[in-house]
């Protein structure tokens, strides 16, 4: 498949997978644009990233929305209106709906903590060390109506350390995560 160069995010927090993807079109590794950064924090330092880098970015809080379609639709108004082909959610809390959905089918990619299908949902590194697992990782996926259930797109493995808390686990699984998603963009664009 291949689509357009021209990416959307949404996110929720700090941005470093965002910032990730951004350097690595900035050095000219990754062939893509940005178009704009959408997120549902109005706080979020992912915001003030994109700004300082020059991108269009916008807050809209979904509290402030009649509804879940409202909100979406809203969202798909804004990332059509700059031409995004491409939708990456980049720490984005919210699960997609149908409004969003239908209006990208097959185009929102999510990266997600764990090798899916193990592990899906909130603190898959809390799941992982739960179970006892040897190897945990991170996973690139389309996005469906099923929480971290489309179809993988790529992924990449971490050994898990006897001494790993969550948050050891976690640093090194993002490390993995910031390659894994400019690649996975790649692949697609």
């Amino acid at each position: 498949m291949s689509l357009s160069k021209k990416i959307g995010f949404l996110v929720s927090g700090r941005g470093s997978n965002m910032a990730a993807v951004l350097d690595e079109i900035a050095a000219g590794r990754l062939a893509a644009e940005a178009r704009v950064v959408i997120s549902d924090q109005p706080e979020a330092p992912a915001l003030a990233l994109a700004a300082r880098r020059g991108l269009p970015t916008l807050a809209l809080e979904r509290q402030k929305f009649a509804d879940r379609r409202a909100f979406e639709t809203e969202i798909v108004r804004e990332l059509r209106a700059r031409g995004v082909e491409l939708v990456v959610l980049a720490g984005f809390m919210r699960l997609a709906g149908p409004t969003l959905l239908a209006a990208f089918p097959d185009r929102i990619i999510n990266i997600h903590p764990s090798l899916l299908p193990a592990f899906p949902g909130l603190r898959a590194q809390a799941q992982a060390l739960a179970r006892g697992v040897k190897l945990a990782g991170c996973t690139v996926h389309f996005v469906n109506e099923v929480i971290d259930g489309g179809r993988i797109i790529a992924q990449a493995a971490v050994k898990v350390r006897p001494d790993d808390t969550e948050e050891t686990l976690s640093a090194r699984i993002l490390a993995r995560e910031h390659r894994l998603l400019s690649r996975a963009i790649a692949e697609i664009v």
